[in-house]
């Protein structure tokens, strides 16, 4: 989820489209390989081929507010780019 939220704000802050071509991946990679699909929370531990290491969704590094606080934030960050969008598109228009 950290990489997720980098992603997104180093676009914020630099333009640049190759963190949101990461972020795509990342996102894509996240959401098909750390989601487990008969309860609705995220693994904490893959192995190197994406596959689940540990069946544990917790642990000293990830607690249950991590990924809704990391969603949120990535949540905000999409609608302020969005508004940021919406700015320049008029400002666009008017001249």
């Amino acid at each position: 989820i950290e990489t997720l939220i980098s992603l997104l704000k180093g676009y914020q802050l630099t333009g640049d489209e190759a963190c949101l071509a990461w972020f795509e991946k990342v996102h894509d990679y996240t959401w098909g390989h750390f989601k487990d699909a008969q309860y609705p929370e995220w693994f904490g531990y893959l192995d190197r081929r994406g596959e689940v290491l540990l069946p544990l969704k917790g642990g000293k590094w990830k607690g249950c507010f991590h990924v809704p606080r990391g969603l949120y934030q990535c949540w905000k960050i999409v609608e302020s780019l969005n508004k940021e969008e919406v700015i320049k598109t008029y400002i666009t228009l008017e001249q």
